[in-house]
């Protein structure tokens, strides 16, 4: 999956300040994951994975600096495999949206987490997308998902939504002198508008609902009393 786009957009004031925010909250909320393997799937310009402490930490994608090379809807890893799942902007920005969380949760452990990365729809961001004159390249050449679809998505799936966060509330300038201008939005928007932020991060866990297994319902003969004597008892008589 290659995003017309990308690379340049990295390199702007805009794309360091998104990934900037992104790159501060990602770090707290890895850092405290423990097993055995993390996946990052998509955006293998930045990395995401670099605060975890896991053993084997690997990027994954359809193109670019990646350690595994591959189709992001047929994952070449073994099912209840990965302890932690990285998704940075692929979900908008990919034609299978669905079938890319099918396949995270099955390659997920039980009680294994996933964390999402993307652009909030309602937000000065998406209300600039859905305004842009050019919509062929990134950032605004995607189809963002709002919080409450992807929970939904993720419900249904069987993940808990577990916390979120958003940021970038200022307005998408790409000017880095009017960027620094509005940064009081960040603190205003943390307070006042929480919800609004042009970015946001969403992290999830697999649950795993265990079987009960239903005993038969034995029926339970009580012992005659001759069975509960005591062995001297039953000697001293002979029994």
């Amino acid at each position: 999956m290659s995003i017309p786009g990308l690379d340049q957009w990295l390199a702007t004031p805009q794309g360091r300040y998104v990934t900037g925010w992104e790159q501060e909250k990602l770090d707290a909320a890895v850092s405290d994951v423990f097993g055995f393997n993390a996946l990052q799937l998509g955006l293998p310009q930045c990395d995401f994975l670099r605060a975890n402490r896991i053993p084997l930490r690997q990027k994954a994608g359809e193109a670019g600096a990646v350690d595994v090379l591959c189709d992001l809807t047929a994952l070449p890893f073994a099912s209840h495999s990965i302890d932690l799942v990285v998704l940075p902007h692929v979900l908008e920005f990919h034609a299978d949206p669905h079938q890319i969380l099918r396949e995270v949760e099955r390659i997920l452990i039980p009680e294994g987490q996933l964390i999402v990365l993307g652009f909030n729809p309602l937000s000065l961001w998406g209300a600039h997308q859905r305004l842009a004159a050019n919509r062929s390249t990134f950032p605004w050449n995607g189809n963002y998902l709002s919080v409450l679809r992807l929970k939904d998505w993720l419900g249904l799936l069987g993940f808990e939504v577990d916390r979120g966060a958003f940021g970038c509330y200022r307005p998408p300038y790409q000017n880095d002198k009017w960027l620094q201008r509005w940064r009081f939005m960040e603190l205003a928007g943390d307070r006042w508008w929480g919800f609004y932020g042009g970015v946001y991060l969403l992290r999830a866990i697999k649950r795993v609902h265990g079987m009960r297994l239903i005993e038969p319902a034995w029926r339970r003969q009580p012992l005659a009393a001759k069975a509960l004597r005591p062995l001297a008892q039953k000697e001293r008589h002979g029994g």
